[in-house]
């Protein structure tokens, strides 16, 4: 990599295939790598939940170009160029607990109640904890359990 900024820049793709042309383009980066040409491509980046883009952190757009040209699954060969933050707030995992009301119910997944299905009665979000009552228990005994420990089942009424 040369001393300019890197910038990154999302390169539309086949819904579905952003894997296939990010190994496609890793080949292709290796091979000109090889030969000796440095490409100026710093990382290739496929965020959770973008579905038909890929990412692409360069400092120099001409060797993306290089490199993507006639790819198979590449819907288009423009650069759309992406800010940083953008890319973090894709990036960044958000916590479950944020998408969790009360009355909803959950699936628990780690811990001694694993598989059980609970229904939540109180959610603090600073604390990342909820407090729910297990379903299949035949008295309602409130259990207080990480937001970690739980995946969304169904919305409450």
């Amino acid at each position: 990599m040369s001393s300019e900024e890197a910038k990154i820049y999302a390169v539309r793709t086949t819904v579905g295939r952003e894997l296939d042309v990010v190994l496609i383009l890793e080949r292709r980066i290796k091979e000109l790598a090889e030969k000796g040409e440095d490409v100026g491509i710093a990382s290739l980046i496929i965020p959770p939940g973008v579905r038909g883009y890929i990412f692409i952190e360069a400092t120099k757009p001409t060797g993306i170009y290089k490199v993507i040209s006639e790819v198979k699954h590449l819907k288009s060969s423009s650069l759309i160029l992406v800010s940083k933050e953008e890319i973090e707030r894709l990036i960044k995992p958000k916590p479950v607990v944020e998408s969790i009301k009360v009355g909803d119910i959950v699936e628990i997944v780690r811990g001694p109640f694993k598989g059980m299905r609970a229904q939540v009665t109180n959610v603090d979000k600073n604390k990342n904890m909820l407090t729910v009552s297990i379903l299949e228990a035949t008295h309602a005994i409130p259990i207080t359990i990480s937001g970690e420990y739980v995946k969304p089942v169904k919305k409450g009424d």
